[in-house]
């Protein structure tokens, strides 16, 4: 190729990217060429912006309208304007922005299949569960790797309970994922496993319950509750050694949940022909964790129960020690001090260990969206994330500084 012939080659390319930048700015409406980016690059939008970034939602949205009203198919202002009216509530006005969107002749696929996502989650925060489900569909349609399309249809079919068409959406969210994110997605399976096990187990299809849970179990050996629910379908068929099995088994996976079987296993250890088990078991409990609040008062509210009143009362107040804001213990030492006849010595013991000691019925907490529960959740109702819940401690634990028995 000559060099004159290069250079017109050249010249023709350089004007071939002038007049496509020109066009992507540009364009014909009504006999003239109207700016794209007019809206976004007036001061509106970048005070909209702005305010956005500081959470003035009502003056992003003022100076955003302001903005879209520069250009009427302005998507991207457009869109932000729409969902801005959602979070704040106005759902009926957040539709029709996105549905005016709709409308636009000139959206490519990507661009229709995101105005649908910003409609499908107008239809959820409205509660129109079949216009939602339908409109995410209809965006996996057009784009089958929109993850966003497939969280929300996943959380719909779980508020709903339709916990089988949500395990196929997370298979579909999993097949899509990187590598590392693979075991997340094993977690929530796990969970969802448990769940469908447990409609089988309230229609009582023990079978099908069994195999569910023994599937979460071997997605993720610490499904916590797909444990629980295990033991309790072989404890109902008469099989206590294999419920045993079952409790036992979270011991070893999350020791840190140990003492949700505590319960169950120490009504169940006598009916096996084990009936100091639970007392050793939680003695291994406490040694293998000196801080573990919760060993001592399952074991001291046990030898409570076997009127071993002494005892009892120096392991619960041990696990005071360690967690003086636990109200459950102090109800264990309120009915053991009562048994012992408020003897004046333990209650003044008593008294000067809960100095300073605040009560809270509401210990759990979300660690995704702070909501709060007096119990441990695996699903939160309010965001509906799953094992999201943990224990909020007012103060650190504390060791113990001399034998409680040398004190009581």
């Amino acid at each position: 190729m000559d060099e004159a012939a290069f250079v017109g080659a050249l010249v023709a390319l350089l004007v071939g990217l002038v007049v496509g930048k020109a066009w992507e700015r540009y364009k014909l409406r009504g006999g003239r060429w109207i700016d794209r980016r007019k809206a976004r690059e007036s001061p509106h939008y970048i005070l909209g912006l702005n305010f956005l970034v500081s959470n003035q939602i009502d003056l992003a949205i003022e100076e955003l309208n302001n903005a879209a009203g520069l250009d009427a198919d302005a998507l991207e202002v457009h869109m932000i304007l729409g969902n801005l009216c959602r979070e704040k509530g106005q759902v009926g006005r957040a539709i029709q922005v996105h549905q005016n969107l709709l409308q636009q002749s000139e959206l490519s696929r990507i661009e229709h299949a995101y105005v649908l996502l910003c409609l499908g989650l107008d239809f959820r925060r409205g509660g129109f569960v079949d216009r939602a489900l339908e409109t995410f569909n209809e965006v996996l349609r057009l784009d089958p790797d929109n993850r966003y399309a497939l969280l929300n249809l996943e959380k719909l079919h779980e508020e709903q309970r339709q916990w089988t068409e949500a395990y196929a959406i997370r298979q579909r969210t999993m097949a899509r994922a990187e590598p590392d994110a693979q075991d997340g997605h094993r977690t929530i399976l796990a969970f969802l496993e448990t769940e469908i096990g447990r409609e089988a187990q309230r229609h009582s299809d023990s079978t099908q319950a069994i195999s569910r849970y023994e599937a979460a179990i071997e997605l993720d050996d610490g499904t916590v509750p797909a444990y629980l629910n295990l033991g309790d379908v072989h404890l109902a068929a008469g099989d206590t050694k294999g419920a045993i099995s079952a409790w036992e088994r979270i011991i070893d996976m999350a020791p840190e949940r140990a003492y949700l079987a505590f319960e169950r296993l120490a009504d169940a250890y006598p009916k096996s022909g084990a009936p100091k088990k639970f007392t050793d078991l939680c003695h291994r409990l406490i040694n293998e964790n000196p801080l573990d609040w919760r060993a001592r008062q399952a074991l001291g509210s046990h030898l409570a129960e076997k009127g071993a009143l002494r005892e009892a009362l120096e392991l619960l107040l041990e696990a005071l020690i360690h967690n003086p804001h636990a109200l459950s213990i102090h109800q264990s030492i309120w009915h053991v001090l009562t048994e012992l006849g408020l003897e004046a010595r333990l209650v003044k013991r008593y008294i000067e260990l809960t100095k300073g000691a605040v009560f809270y019925l509401d210990p759990h907490i979300c660690m995704h969206c702070r909501y709060r529960s007096t119990e441990l959740l695996w699903q939160c109702p309010q965001c509906h994330e799953w094992n999201t819940f943990l224990e909020e401690r007012i103060a650190p634990a504390k060791e113990a500084t001399e034998p409680l028995a040398d004190r009581v």
